[in-house]
């Protein structure tokens, strides 16, 4: 073939397997052979850095767990200085302070039993008497003119009942008489009929007679016994605290109020226990009355009467206490405030407010024995402040701690501190 001979077209099927890169020129080779290299080095440098940075943040966090292992375990072995109190017992008794009122021990409203005008008053407001002493006289001359009727009437009585008793002798003599006639033929038998009805007649004009004089008498009485209404006196011991009239006054029987009397020696004083401390209340608790207005003076008393029913409105039990009042120092109707000593039902603990913790777990506190500390969940009855009154969970002469610290565990151990010394004066 020529070079002027027609060159055949060459197809993609021939050259598919016949096809390769060209090869780069020689002077390059040498180059790409370095930077072959040098990857490679890179690559190994890349991966001995994330190597060495892996080996590091493991025994970094390794060291840092080993470091909190030892800080919680010198935690434990550290032994905090806590101040402790100590928990007293609470008083045999529950001192409860409640509202209350002063009433007099007894009073009465003082009515005339009789129709007439004052003649007399004889005491006043404010006046003290004594049982039987004589606070007016009542005048109805009326009354006198009817003593003297009804007397004059009972001696009409008496004397009909002579007359009838003489009456009765005759008849009963001569029923006799006729009884034994009538039998020997002498008297008929209806004359005989006619004395002995007689004589009974005569026997019932007498007991007519005599329940007549009994009526007198029994009218008599009554008259005087208003005549000794009159004289109107006191039922007992105490002070007047009302007066209604004044001489001169018409006084219709049981309708005009004249006096009020109160017997004040003695004075009673409502109070209403709620329901948590009533069961105790019972006759002969102690009771303290102090009144505002006498700051300093405290009136000693004993529970007497309780309703033994609740009031249902307010859960509440009423109690009365009598209240010796010789100089009369208490008056009635006074606001007041009352304190029961009450017998305590449960024993009880007094624990300072400045050991309780609060928490998820509920109260508790920190009680400390054998140099470590133990939580106790307690139950607050009473809160006063300073102080609260604990049913269960710890003892008297348990040792809690004082304003305890959050992280406090249970079981830590701790050391006491000492108790401040107190300063001599």
């Amino acid at each position: 073939m020529n070079e002027n001979s027609p060159v055949a077209p060459t197809r993609h099927s021939d050259l598919e397997g016949s096809w390769r890169c060209p090869e780069p020129p020689a002077k390059d080779c040498p180059v790409a052979r370095k930077r072959k290299r040098q990857r490679r080095v890179l690559g190994v440098a890349v991966l001995l850095l994330l190597g060495a940075g892996l080996t590091s943040g493991a025994w970094r966090s390794q060291a840092a767990r080993e470091a909190a292992v030892d800080a919680k375990n010198q935690y434990r072995d550290i032994a905090p200085t806590v101040r402790v109190a100590a928990i007293k017992a609470a008083p045999a008794t529950i001192d409860v302070t409640l509202p209350g009122a002063t009433l007099a021990y007894a009073t009465a409203d003082i009515y005339a039993r009789a129709n007439g005008y004052v003649e007399k008053r004889n005491v006043d407001i404010g006046d003290h008497v004594k049982a039987g002493d004589v606070l007016a006289v009542l005048t109805a001359p009326e009354l006198d003119h009817q003593i003297a009727q009804a007397e004059a009437a009972k001696a009409q009585a008496q004397a009909t009942i002579r007359q009838s008793d003489a009456n009765q002798r005759l008849a009963q003599v001569t029923n006799a008489r006729s009884t034994v006639l009538v039998k020997q033929g002498w008297v008929t038998a209806q004359q005989g009929d006619t004395d002995r009805l007689n004589y009974a007649a005569q026997q019932a004009a007498t007991v007519a007679a005599q329940a007549s004089e009994v009526a007198q008498d029994s009218a008599i009485k009554v008259l005087r016994q208003q005549r000794d209404y009159l004289t109107v006196v006191a039922p007992f011991d105490g002070v007047i605290t009302s007066r209604s009239v004044d001489t001169g006054a018409l006084v219709q029987s049981q309708a005009t109020l004249m006096f009020n009397l109160q017997q004040t020696d003695i004075i009673r004083v409502q109070v209403y226990v709620p329901q948590d401390q009533a069961f105790g209340a019972e006759p002969g608790v102690a009771v303290d009355v102090r009144v505002p207005e006498m700051p300093d003076r405290v009136f000693s008393g004993k529970i007497t009467r309780i309703a033994e029913s609740l009031q249902q409105g307010t859960r509440t039990l009423l109690v009365e206490a009598d209240v010796p009042n010789p100089d009369a120092a208490l008056r009635g109707g006074a606001y007041c405030v009352v304190e029961l000593h009450i017998p305590r039902k449960t024993p009880a603990r007094i624990v300072p407010a400045e050991a309780l913790i609060f928490n998820r777990n509920g109260q508790q506190v920190a009680v400390v024995e054998n140099d470590s500390v133990h939580l106790r969940k307690i139950t607050v009855a009473r809160d006063f402040g300073t102080t609260v009154e604990v049913m269960d969970g710890v003892g008297a002469g348990d040792q809690v701690v004082l304003n305890p610290m959050v992280n406090l565990a249970d079981g830590q151990p701790v050391k006491i501190a000492p108790a401040p010394a107190v300063a001599k004066n």
